[in-house]
């Protein structure tokens, strides 16, 4: 398995709908890409400009792959990128748990 974790933060107030309408539109996309195993979007309810994407792939070669689909491509890429700030942090459970 391979786990990722996305921190997304949107500077623009404005942007902030924009990017969680964009967000919640890649999801279906990007769980029926081969090798995805769950991806989710979560917004912080403290502070709505926060976004934490947690996703898990088969593998990082499934993840790599992941980068020429239409939820990257045609949502990610252009809707998404210009509007924000981000750490991608690829990660594992404490305790080795999966």
């Amino acid at each position: 398995m391979f786990d990722l974790i996305v921190i997304v933060r949107v500077p623009e107030t404005d942007d902030i709908a924009p990017v969680a309408d964009a967000l919640a539109r890649m999801r279906p996309l990007c769980l029926t890409e081969d090798g995805c195993v769950s991806w989710e979007a979560y917004q912080s309810e403290g502070d709505p400009g926060r976004f934490v994407l947690v996703e898990r792939w088969a593998s990082r070669t499934h993840w790599e792959a992941h980068d020429s689909g239409d939820a990257i491509q045609k949502i990610y890429l252009q809707e998404i990128m210009p509007r924000i700030e981000r750490e991608v942090h690829p990660s594992s459970p404490v305790g080795g748990a999966r």
